[in-house]
């Protein structure tokens, strides 16, 4: 989408940001206002409130989190993409890129960057996805160079989660009960249920404690790195 500069000025960046911790909003406006070429044109917690946004601002880039209070980063992506909309995402997250990198460029993100990196690398992968190129770590892009050469078994189990059965794990993992993730998730009871049997099976998990217990240990791991 095209930038809308001022009559006069020097046209700069605009950034909008859907991140449900104001905090974080307020960080990155920081950190992206005090550059001379871009500014931080809004902020959205939520997708309806994003698309919306999105229409009246018409934003350079997306900034989006992949953990967030209702609709999770990578449903947000795909209902974006899926209203045609084209202009730049970067996901910045806390959330472990090795297991989300991938899957949120899979969906149509344009970058992927840990909000512990430090401020001239986040500046970095918004100048880099803003020029039309795509923005991961050294680690990250190793990793999907060297997984054509790779076997399955090679894999977590956990990557071939489609990406709302990652969504519930985790919110297994937390320790959301089944009817707290549905309403979570605008889903029904009985699809929680039936992603979690899909888990089950893919982890080789014989019961609902076993599923209980590997998301748990999941988390704690994902929460390190």
């Amino acid at each position: 989408m095209n930038s809308k500069p001022a009559p006069g000025a020097s046209a700069k960046s605009r950034i909008f940001v859907v991140d449900d911790h104001p905090v974080v909003h307020q960080g990155i406006a920081l950190l992206v206002n005090c550059e001379a070429d871009m500014m931080v044109c809004g902020e959205a917690e939520g997708a309806q409130s994003a698309l919306r946004a999105i229409e009246n601002e018409r934003p350079d880039l997306l900034i989006v989190d992949i953990s967030r209070n209702g609709p999770d980063g990578i449903e947000i992506i795909k209902t974006i993409r899926g209203r045609n909309y084209s202009l730049p995402i970067l996901v910045l997250s806390m959330r472990d890129e090795a297991t989300y990198a991938e899957r949120a460029l899979r969906v149509g993100a344009n970058g992927y960057i840990m909000k512990q990196e430090a401020t001239e690398k986040v500046l970095g992968a918004i100048r880099r996805i803003l020029h039309g190129e795509v923005y991961l770590s050294e680690r990250v892009a190793s990793k999907m160079l060297n997984v054509r050469g790779s076997t399955k078994s090679e894999h977590s189990p956990i990557e071939e989660l489609s990406d709302r059965e990652l969504q519930v794990f985790r919110l297994v993992g937390e320790g959301r009960p089944t009817r707290e993730i549905a309403e979570q998730l605008h889903l029904s009871v009985k699809t929680v249920e039936s992603y979690q049997a899909h888990i089950k099976e893919k982890l080789s998990l014989r019961n609902a404690r076993e599923l209980v217990q590997r998301a748990v240990e999941w988390k704690l791991v994902d929460k390190k790195n």
